[in-house]
C-alpha cells in the first residue's frame, strides 16, 4: 500500500511522527509512507490552496517533503509532482494537536488536507488529538491516537463506507483527551456545536505602540448535543465522524422551490 500522509502542524510536529507511525503500520513492510508537510505551520487554513501564488517544495530526506502551502496544498504537490501522477491508495492528514470536532472542522487545515484527497478521488482519514487535563500529565499529549491510531485506520479500512460518488465521503477520526488505556472505544458521531462560544478576536498592543487583533478561540471542553462528536470524545470515546465536501442544504432544496416557485 502507497499512503501519502501531510498536517496543518508543520513539517516538524510531533503529531505528525505519530501519523508516520501510525501510516508504516498500515503500509506494511512492503509499503510507502510518503510525507509533503507544510513547512510552517497552517493551522486554521480550512480547505484553502495557494492559487495566485507558487510554493517552493523542498525534499528533506527520501519519502519526505516540505512545501511552503496549506494541508491541500501539500495533498496537490504530493500527487502530481511527488508522486508524479501516480495516486496514493490513501491519504492521512495530522495527527492534529488539539481537536478538529464540532466548529473546528470548519477551519481545520487538517480536515482541509483530507477533503483535497477525497476531491481527487482518494480514501482519506483525518485525525486529531482531544487535548485537555486527561493529557497535560502524560508522556505525550498524543498517547491515545499513537496507541489507537492505527486501529482505526484499519477498521475503516476494512468496515468502513467507502462511496465513488463525485463528492466522495472522507473520515474525521477524533481521540479524546485521555490516557490511551482509559479510552473506551469507539462511537460514529455526527458533526456537533458548541453553544455560547465561537472564535473572536482579541486586540494586542505591539512593544512598539501598534495595534494588533489576535484570533481567539472558545472553550473547548463544552460538550455538544449528546451522541455528537466532542461529546463522546469528551465522554472517552473516539469519534468516527463520515463528511463530505458537499456544502449543500439538501433537506431545504425541495422546500425552496415551492417558495421561489
Amino acid at each position: 500500500m502507497r499512503i501519502l500522509i501531510t498536517n496543518d502542524d508543520g513539517i516538524n510536529a510531533p503529531g505528525l511522527e505519530v501519523l508516520t507511525a501510525i501510516a508504516q503500520e498500515i503500509a506494511g513492510p512492503n509499503g510507502e509512507v510518503w510525507t509533503v508537510a507544510p513547512a510552517f505551520e497552517q493551522s486554521g487554513v480550512g480547505h484553502c490552496i495557494s492559487y495566485s501564488h507558487p510554493m517552493m517544495i523542498a525534499r528533506l530526506s527520501e519519502r519526505r517533503y516540505a512545501a511552503e502551502g496549506s494541508p491541500a496544498d501539500c495533498v496537490l504537490a504530493g500527487i502530481y509532482d511527488v508522486l508524479d501522477g501516480a495516486k496514493p491508495d490513501l491519504v492521512l492528514s495530522g495527527v492534529n494537536r488539539g481537536n478538529n470536532a464540532a466548529e473546528n472542522t470548519l477551519y481545520s487545515g487538517t480536515i482541509g488536507g483530507a477533503m483535497e484527497a477525497a476531491l481527487q478521488g482518494i480514501p482519506a482519514i483525518a485525525m486529531s488529538q482531544f487535548l485537555g487535563r486527561g493529557t497535560e500529565d502524560l508522556d505525550t499529549p498524543f498517547q491515545a491516537s499513537a496507541t489507537h491510531g492505527a486501529n482505526v485506520v484499519r477498521s475503516l479500512l476494512d468496515k468502513g463506507l467507502w462511496t465513488n460518488d463525485d463528492y466522495r465521503v472522507f473520515y474525521n477520526v477524533n481521540f479524546p483527551p485521555m490516557a490511551a488505556h482509559l479510552v473506551k472505544g469507539i462511537k460514529v458521531a455526527a458533526q456537533g456545536f458548541r453553544r455560547d462560544t465561537s472564535f473572536s478576536v482579541e486586540p494586542n498592543l505591539s512593544p512598539t505602540g501598534r495595534r494588533y487583533l489576535w484570533v481567539k478561540g472558545g472553550p473547548q471542553h463544552r460538550p455538544t448535543l449528546p451522541g455528537t462528536d466532542a461529546a463522546v470524545n469528551l465522554d472517552g470515546y473516539i469519534s468516527v465522524t463520515p463528511m463530505r465536501a458537499d456544502l449543500t442544504a439538501h433537506d431545504l432544496l425541495s422546500d425552496l422551490e415551492a417558495r421561489l416557485a
